[in-house]
């Protein structure tokens, strides 16, 4: 009987807290539709108009003949779709006395592009990595160098350039701009490398040493095959900024070697005929067209790239 009336007592005990374990547990979860998400949304959906509607006005003027833009209602769409003013704008667009368009400035862009990129993305990932990994003399001078070299105005270096530029014999020429803009990337760059490699574990690169491995073993056998996302991230600001600039492109070349973004100026401030604003449209889209592809097919591993870059500093 001792054993049965045990027994009872547990079972009751059990009863009465097994509701407790058993029962939900945790914060109340918040209602969809609670005025901070109103907030919070609200705004991301007025910034997210703020900056997609002159897309929109762009798209849908480029796709407009002239007679339906005079019409005025730049936000309708277009009653009758044509691509004419987007050919016009690669091949046959006036700029003073050539009318050849953009597509001159495409292939300039393209050549000054590709070196430039390549260039500065080798240079800054080795001295990053030595940096990060590699004490030297004067590592820490360098350092500070790199990051004061960083955040100096662009127009303050453009006048002594020119005169050295002139010296060495390539001023106006395509050589001269891939110059000017492999060395203004390297700083940030540098800086973005070296704080990547210092976020890795420091442990693979001292069993490296025990084992026997060198400067350039440890750089492509180890650290390369993890700095992927940095990589990303320094092609991304390459890309965009050579691509975008104009100041260097205006300044350091000579109207043969214009780069794209100095023959859309050329195009939209043309002061000869009628102004033809879905022809400047479609000039705009088509220089603006590859930093975005180049972005929208590898923004993902930029985030991931930031965020790891930004660990350590």
């Amino acid at each position: 009987m001792a054993n049965i009336s045990t027994l009872n007592s547990t079972a009751a005990g059990f009863d009465a807290v097994s509701p407790q374990v058993a029962g939900p547990s945790g914060r109340k979860p918040r209602k969809v539709l609670s005025r901070r998400n109103i907030i919070l949304y609200g705004l991301l959906i007025v910034a997210a108009l703020y900056y997609l509607l002159p897309l929109y006005v762009m798209i849908v003027t480029s796709m407009k003949g002239m007679p339906e833009i005079r019409m005025g209602n730049i936000f309708s769409p277009p009653l009758e779709i044509t691509f004419e003013p987007w050919a016009k704008a690669w091949a046959s667009a006036c700029t003073g006395l050539n009318c050849d368009g953009l597509s001159r400035g495409f292939w300039n862009s393209v050549r000054i592009l590709v070196p430039s990129v390549l260039v500065s993305i080798a240079v800054a990932s080795v001295s990053g990595y030595a940096l990060a990994n590699w004490r030297f003399k004067g590592s820490e001078l360098f350092f500070s160098i790199l990051i004061v070299g960083a955040f100096i105005p662009y127009q303050v270096m453009i006048y002594p350039i020119v005169i050295i530029l002139r010296e060495l014999g390539i001023y106006g020429t395509l050589t001269g701009l891939v110059i000017v803009h492999t060395i203004f990337g390297m700083p940030i760059l540098t800086l973005l490398f070296r704080n990547y490699f210092t976020s890795l574990p420091e442990e693979l690169f001292k069993a490296a040493r025990i084992d026997g491995a060198g400067f350039w073993q440890i750089y492509f056998r180890i650290m390369l095959p993890m700095a992927l996302p940095i990589f990303v991230v320094a092609m991304i600001l390459q890309v965009t900024g050579i691509w975008n600039d104009f100041l260097f492109g205006v300044v350091f070349t000579r109207p043969d070697s214009y780069p794209m973004t100095v023959q859309l100026n050329n195009i939209v401030n043309s002061v000869q005929g009628v102004k033809e604003y879905n022809v400047n449209m479609a000039a705009t889209l088509l220089t603006g067209a590859v930093p975005l592809i180049v972005y929208f097919v590898s923004g993902r591993l930029f985030v991931r790239g930031i965020a790891a870059g930004a660990v350590k500093g």
